[in-house]
């Protein structure tokens, strides 16, 4: 093989390489939507069950300045929980096994915070290595620069027919 063919072939092997790293990662952001909507899910009915809502329970701040007069004045009021009973009991499948347990309500819902935030950081990540091997495959212009596009669908839509011997 000549030298143009070895650097074509060397090409076409790194964008078989970077595509397939590009799929992976959005198979993996996939996966990523699935399981945040599930925690999503369950954030919810934890809320419900405490029938709080992300925005309903006032800021600490806000709780203490409204009865600085009345209460002491340092009180943690969790925004998942609100007045609810945080050592109530309640059933957490743990990610990636089949093992349930029962934790306390307000480490349930902290679990399930602290996972979310994780998986909104890796699947931010995720997108922008999505972003940035898109770019590569496309600077390189795939087969564009090398052949042009009417060969390229020559060689595509080529196929095998037997050849048709002319009578003279």
């Amino acid at each position: 093989m000549n030298e143009i063919m070895k650097e074509f072939q060397q090409g076409l092997i790194e964008v078989e390489m970077e595509a397939e790293n590009l799929l992976l990662a959005r198979h993996q952001l996939v996966e990523n939507d699935r399981v945040r909507q599930g925690n999503r899910e369950a954030l919810t009915a934890l809320r419900r069950r405490a029938q709080t809502t992300k925005t309903s329970v006032p800021l600490p701040f806000e709780s203490i300045m409204r009865d600085v007069e009345s209460r002491p004045l340092v009180k943690e009021i969790c925004a998942s929980c609100g007045d609810h009973d945080s050592k109530e009991k309640t059933w957490l499948m743990f990610p990636g096994t089949d093992l349930f347990a029962s934790i306390p309500f307000h480490a349930a819902h902290t679990i399930l915070e602290k996972d979310q935030t994780h998986i909104d950081y890796e699947s931010k990540k995720l997108q922008s290595y999505v972003k940035e091997k898109s770019f590569s495959i496309s600077e390189k212009g795939v087969l564009a620069d090398k052949i042009s596009p009417g060969v390229l669908r020559a060689l595509v839509t080529l196929t095998d027919k037997p050849k048709v011997e002319e009578e003279d």
